[in-house]
């Protein structure tokens, strides 16, 4: 029988009253603008022969990843996305250019199975579509280059002060759709690991599921909240009847110094659901529109 890959998050026992689930990459670590920026978008171009498109391949992933309201979504429905820009933009059509439908990729999203490569792999295996197989090289592709790109780039600042004296009041965990072994080599890389009790990536579920494995009938009410960059941490929180922190893009330090002094401290004195949690959220908003900037001109 399989292993399930999420039972480390089943199978966690609370040793504090309070929970914070942490996303990683634009989060935690200012990773996002160079994993899309030198790693999934070049690796987009290439695999998916848009090279004939580039400039608007690059804005539209730009857009969808990193500063809209699906900013930090799963790879795969990302990809999507941006053909689908790409498929409706006037410049791209009247350059006559193919873009991929990948209708295979659409049905592997919407099969239910984690959104990974291993169950990407095992699709391959099964099927061997060739979209699918596209899919699977590209997606490997991503991950070698970020391996061998992603270096050296160490956690905001007051994340680490904000992880230590979470240790002493909160169990705490990472909560992402980076895959695992990536999640793990950055972590451990800048030795903020020890102070986490799972790092949860892609393989575990998508980040509504590793809150209910990991909080569900577990905590009080009000003393689960997750951390965050994107709309999609927010409506995994939101899922989950937990609270809801925001990092804001191009603002991450200044979030962070606000967690450690501020909002953390009313979070473990039950201060900080309603008032101060809406405020919070709405400022958040202004940083993830739904429109591309292409759009309104």
């Amino acid at each position: 029988m399989a292993t399930d890959p999420a039972a480390p998050l089943k199978s966690f026992k609370p040793k504090h009253k309070f929970f914070v689930g942490i996303d990683s990459d634009g989060c935690a670590f200012d990773t996002m603008e160079i994993k899309h920026k030198e790693c999934f978008i070049p690796n987009i171009i290439q695999y998916w022969n848009l090279q004939a498109v580039s400039k608007y391949a690059r804005e539209a992933a730009e857009f969808v990843n990193l500063y809209s309201e699906w900013r930090g979504i799963n790879r795969f429905p990302a990809l999507t996305m941006v053909f689908d820009l790409l498929s409706e933009r006037r410049e791209v059509q009247q350059r006559q250019v193919e873009i991929p439908k990948a209708q295979a990729v659409r049905d592997f999203i919407n099969s239910g199975l984690p959104l990974g490569n291993p169950a990407l792999k095992q699709e391959v295996q099964r099927t061997n579509d060739p979209v699918l197989i596209q899919c699977l090289q590209w997606s490997e592709a991503v991950n070698n280059t970020i391996a061998d790109m992603v270096k050296g780039v160490p956690p905001f600042p007051f994340v680490r002060e904000s992880l230590k004296m979470l240790a002493e009041n909160a169990d705490a965990m990472v909560v992402s759709q980076t895959p695992g072994e990536a999640l793990c080599r950055e972590w451990a890389e800048h030795h903020i690991d020890p102070y986490v009790a799972v790092i949860a990536g892609q393989e575990m579920g998508t980040k509504k599921e590793h809150l209910a494995f990991a909080t569900k009938d577990k905590y009080q009410p009000n003393h689960v909240l997750m951390i965050g960059d994107a709309m999609g941490d927010y409506k995994a929180a939101k899922g989950n009847n937990a609270l809801f922190f925001p990092i804001n893009p191009g603002h991450e330090e200044a979030s962070w110094e606000l967690f450690y002094n501020e909002a953390l401290p009313k979070f473990l004195k039950n201060e900080y659901a309603g008032a101060y949690e809406d405020k919070l959220f709405n400022e958040f908003k202004i940083y993830l529109p739904n429109t591309p900037p292409w759009k309104k001109c």
